[in-house]
C-alpha cells in the first residue's frame, strides 16, 4: 500500500519520492548522504534512484 508509514523502504525503489519521510530516511541511509545531500541530486538529475546514485558517485 503506498500510504503505509510503517514501510521500511520505498514502493518503488526506481525512484525517490522526496515528498515521503520513510523514503527519505531508506535513501539518505542507502547514499550514507544528508538530506539535503539528496534533495540536491535529486534536484539535478531527477528522481530516478540509479542517476541519482551514479551523480553521488561522481
Amino acid at each position: 500500500m503506498a500510504d503505509d508509514k510503517d514501510a521500511r523502504g520505498p514502493q518503488d525503489r526506481a525512484r525517490i519520492a522526496l515528498g515521503e519521510d520513510y523514503e527519505v530516511d531508506y535513501w539518505t541511509g542507502k547514499f550514507g548522504v544528508s538530506k539535503e545531500t539528496l534533495e540536491a541530486a535529486v534536484k539535478a538529475v531527477g528522481n530516478g534512484a540509479d542517476a541519482v546514485e551514479q551523480h553521488l558517485k561522481g
